[in-house]
């Protein structure tokens, strides 16, 4: 054999290794809201996510895992882009996606159109995502907006004594989800919720909002978050406002207690309801807060994983130990993978959490209240743990689907 053809032998060799090498790769794509109003709460995500990596690696047996991210803006129609992108351009074979709950609804039903690809929900909690015409395809490994207020309802009946409240919250589905699950609590305890506004995301503007403000009512609920929670407790400062306050999931966490100024303060004291707490003292739960604040510095972090931090840090750890239970094996439409999703159950910083049948989480949920540390830091502390509250929240699902999906106006303020 000549010199020439052992160098063009060596030479396809060496290329064929390198395909081989190239096609060990397992491609992931990744969406977080990195624009718009949420800004702040992608960045926190991808905090999680990336506190995920750090402490699992990258590696499935043989195979590297890539992930490749791409940019929201809490849009639907961004999200189907973005995900849409990563598919067609970027051939990626998972998704971890969405952040936001119209997104979810839309990722959701997008997943439908390949089945052979798996859908692996990042962080939104509508309630419509899992529990209407669910796409097999796509797992959900945190709470829904109601799942996430249980607890809060009884505890401000109860506790705090609250007879009457009045709701502010973001007009889309993750925030009629979180007062869904609310009122139906409160309501059936006795409550009354007397006036619900909604707004628009991104509104800058709340003085209408704050001037209609009822003044007969024990407290206000806020379903705000990102720069809309901010903008509104400025303005509600600036008027005065005295109010008791009581918070959806977003409105009490690390993205708006530690954001900028001292309109922050007129926090402290709120009670809230949430699939996370900063204080909680769980092993796992305060394993996974050291791991999250040494992987970046104090300047570039809460001092507390936000919400959304969590959920796409237990995203990414369910992505990654079922492919490792599989050996990395996406073959016949990921079907092995698939099966595997649906049936791990996660030992998560914030509580166990298993898959439901339509593959929705059911988890552990955390009543608390806005506290000072001491030195000007606001944290959320744990008032209730309330374990395995699932997507019908206790309600036999007969009852609980003439109750009506989630909306501006449903659920009525009666006992179901």
């Amino acid at each position: 054999m000549s010199k020439c053809s052992i160098g063009l032998l060596a030479l396809s060799s060496l290329f064929l290794s390198g395909a081989a090498i190239a096609q060990e790769k397992i491609k992931v794509g990744v969406t977080a809201t990195l624009e718009g109003t949420y800004t702040v709460l992608g960045e926190d995500g991808m905090r999680g996510h990336q506190t995920a990596l750090n402490v699992l690696g990258k590696k499935v047996g043989d195979k590297e895992l890539e992930f490749i991210v791409a940019s929201t803006d809490a849009t639907p129609d961004s999200a189907v882009r973005a995900v849409r992108k990563l598919i067609e351009q970027d051939k990626v074979q998972i998704l971890l996606s969405p952040l936001s709950g119209d997104e979810g609804i839309a990722v959701k039903n997008f997943a439908k159109s390949h089945p052979g690809l798996t859908f692996i929900n990042a962080a939104s909690g509508a309630q419509e995502t899992t529990y209407v015409d669910p796409a097999p395809n796509f797992f959900r490994y945190n709470m829904d907006g109601a799942q996430w207020q249980i607890g809060l309802g009884k505890y401000a009946y109860e506790e705090k004594k609250y007879r009457k409240i009045a709701t502010v919250g973001e007009d889309y589905s993750f925030i009629y989800t979180q007062v869904f699950g609310l009122v139906l609590e409160f309501c059936g305890m006795g409550g009354q919720v007397t006036n619900r506004q909604w707004v628009p995301l991104g509104t800058k503007d709340f003085a209408s909002v704050i001037a209609a403000l009822p003044d007969d009512v024990d407290a206000i609920y806020l379903g705000l978050g990102g720069a809309d929670a901010v903008n509104f407790l400025n303005q509600y400062q600036q008027a005065g406002g005295k109010a008791h306050l009581m918070g959806g999931s977003i409105m009490i966490d690390q993205t708006i207690l530690s954001s900028k100024g001292n309109a922050k303060n007129a926090l402290i004291g709120t009670i809230a309801a949430s699939g996370q707490a900063d204080t909680w003292e769980d092993p796992g739960w305060q394993k996974f807060v050291k791991a999250y604040q040494d992987a970046f510095p104090p300047n570039k972090r809460f001092p507390s994983p936000s919400l959304l931090a969590t959920n796409y840090y237990n995203s990414t750890m369910a992505l990654i130990l079922a492919l490792r239970q599989v050996n990395g094996d996406l073959s016949n439409n990921q079907a092995k993978y698939k099966e595997a999703l649906a049936k791990i159950e996660l030992d998560a910083p914030n509580g166990k959490i298993k898959l439901d049948s339509n593959r929705q989480a059911i988890g552990t949920n955390f009543v608390t209240e806005v506290v000072d540390d001491g030195k000007g830091a606001l944290f959320s502390k744990v008032v209730k743990v309330i374990p395995n509250v699932n997507q019908t929240l206790g309600y036999d699902p007969a009852v609980f689907s003439k109750i009506g999906l989630p909306s501006r106006t449903v659920p009525e303020c009666k006992k179901y």
